[in-house]
């Protein structure tokens, strides 16, 4: 069963305020497709199983996870991989009936495509495409001429970068039914909007036809503080594509950096018309609690489009990205689901199972778990930890605020010093800190760890005893910017406070080098040792409270 205790907020019959984030949390790189009164986003995940969530909604405000793209083993393999790694940027399209999404396996399979009727799913196997070099792949489809073109990020030319991060946007034209390249590729774009200023990682290219138009627009800068959008236009779909004097359409990176509740690295944009019959951007963003430091990833956002002289724009920097717009469209809710923007909370107690939120490290072991209305989510214990690249006992949900609270309830009975289980906040193999409980000298305890940012091992921070024996131990992490506190109870009532102002840094993207947002997890291991032990989590329990969104 799944508790919802969400804010619910009245606007006037004629207006819906939006707020952003619409997605709060991991939900970087969006992209999102229209289909009649319907819309769809498609968010990365990189080597979390399942991948590739897909969002519903009828508004553009209201959002609801209805399935995962790549949700069968079969399809894709990220054993072995960093969890920064795996899937990068999809993009979600639609034509005759047929959804396509296109994305990346950095490592292993490149670019590929896949297909699906329904958007809920069950998607195809992957079909790879390896003459599409480079990542960031989206299909266009010219609904006039009944042809198709993948558009990319590729090498330089020659593959001679003339500068770091020199890099191209190409095009091949797409055989939509039979799912290859057709002809030859062809350069659309060098280096960027001006190559004599060096622009650097051109990439996440979309084409819009508009008005006999064709706009290519794609990110530029990085996706860090310096991202951007800029556009391109031509007259035909193969070029040549000329800049806009005003470029970039989209960014943050000019203004104040002591502004109150900042949101920056604004790019990675895609339009789309609305409900309203006005045309919208999503795109990705983040709000770091100090300078460059966020825990909770890059999310997606979104800013109406207006246009001038038949060129967009979105934010050119002048001005602060907005939390909220108050819009024409009517608001149409979701049954069920879990809320997605603002502030709220909700418990999971797990009685019919788990939904398609919840997020497995590179595979699922459906062997490994089970659920009940009785026990809640039972983890076998496994040897493999979260230091390691493979699949350990551990499921997660994103940390969607920066002041958050996640509980759990623990019923777990420790047969020596290496098996542990508890709540850990996680964002990479090497940033994670894990309160537990275990024994130490055949006592049962309550531990502290950290991980080593250069190892697979842990340091202990801090321990004390479990001296009440009621068979259940509740866990606390809560985070509030940049600090992090750590409590457990016997009872739910008496909190006792294990470590408070823990340095959250240590778990920011910029500290750890990676794409991800932090998740908290549900763990437990034996720790390089084998173990026919379990440990059980009666209920799941998150709040987030961020000033800026209410």
């Amino acid at each position: 069963m799944i508790t919802l205790l969400c804010l619910t907020i009245s606007f006037a019959q004629s207006q819906t305020t939006i707020k952003n984030p619409i997605l709060t949390g991991f939900y970087p790189d969006p992209s999102i497709v229209k289909v009649g009164p319907d819309y769809y986003i498609v968010n990365s995940t990189f080597s979390y199983f399942p991948g590739l969530p897909i969002m519903h909604s009828k508004d553009l405000k209201n959002w609801k996870q209805i399935g995962n793209v790549i949700d069968r083993p079969s399809q894709l393999d990220f054993m072995g991989e960093r969890m920064t790694r795996g899937l990068f940027a999809p993009a979600i399209s639609y034509y005759k009936g047929t959804f396509y999404v296109t994305c990346t396996d950095i490592d292993h399979d490149g670019n590929f495509v896949v297909t699906a009727k329904n958007p809920a799913g069950p998607w195809s196997n992957p079909v790879k495409i390896p003459q599409v070099r480079g990542i960031d792949p989206s299909i266009y489809f010219d609904e006039e001429t009944d042809k198709a073109y993948i558009i990319y990020n590729s090498d330089a030319p020659d593959r001679k970068p003339l500068y770091s991060g020199h890099r191209t946007i190409r095009m091949y034209e797409f055989d939509y039914q039979n799912l290859k390249v057709v002809g030859e590729e062809k350069q659309l774009v060098n280096g960027g909007v001006d190559l004599s200023k060096k622009p650097v990682w051109i990439e996440g290219p979309h084409i819009l036809k508009r008005n006999g138009w064709y706009y290519l627009y794609a990110a530029e800068g990085g996706t860090s503080v310096n991202h951007s959008e800029v556009v391109l236009r031509s007259k035909s779909v193969w070029g040549p594509y000329i800049p806009f004097e005003g470029n970039p359409i989209l960014t943050q990176r000019e203004l104040p950096a002591d502004r109150p509740y900042p949101i920056t690295s604004a790019g990675h944009a895609q339009f789309v018309e609305g409900p309203d019959g006005k045309m919208y951007s999503i795109f990705l963003a983040v709000r770091p609690y100090e300078g460059d430091y966020y825990n909770t990833g890059r999310e997606t956002f979104i800013a109406p489009v207006t246009w001038k002289d038949d060129w967009p724009m979105i934010e050119h920097g002048e001005k602060a990205i907005p939390y909220s717009y108050k819009t024409g469209i009517k608001e149409i809710k979701h049954k069920g689901g879990l809320p997605q923007s603002g502030n709220f909370q909700y418990t999971i107690t797990f009685d019919k199972g788990l939904d398609y939120s919840w997020l497995f490290m590179r595979t699922v072991d459906s062997s490994a778990f089970k659920t009940s209305k009785a026990t809640g989510l039972t983890l076998k214990l496994k040897p493999e930890t979260i230091s390691e690249l493979g699949n350990p006992a551990f499921v997660g949900r994103r940390q969607q605020h920066l002041n958050s609270t996640a509980e759990t309830q623990l019923s777990f009975t420790p047969g020596s010093d290496k098996e542990k289980a508890g709540l850990v906040i996680f964002q990479d193999e090497r940033h994670y800190y894990f309160i537990a409980q275990s024994k130490n000298e055949g006592k049962d305890v309550i531990q502290l760890y950290k991980s080593q940012p250069k190892g697979k091992s842990t340091d202990l921070i801090t321990e004390v005893p479990l001296t009440t024996n009621t068979g259940k131990v509740f866990f606390r992490i809560t985070s509030a910017g940049a600090d992090y506190g750590f409590y457990y109870s016997t009872d739910a009532k008496n909190w006792q406070l294990l470590k408070d102002k823990v340095d959250g840094k240590f778990l920011s993207t910029k500290e750890a080098g990676s794409f991800i947002g932090c998740v908290f997890g549900l763990y437990a291991t034996s720790t390089g040792e084998s173990s026919v032990n379990s440990a059980s989590f009666r209920f799941f329990k998150y709040s987030g409270n961020d000033p800026m969104l209410k």
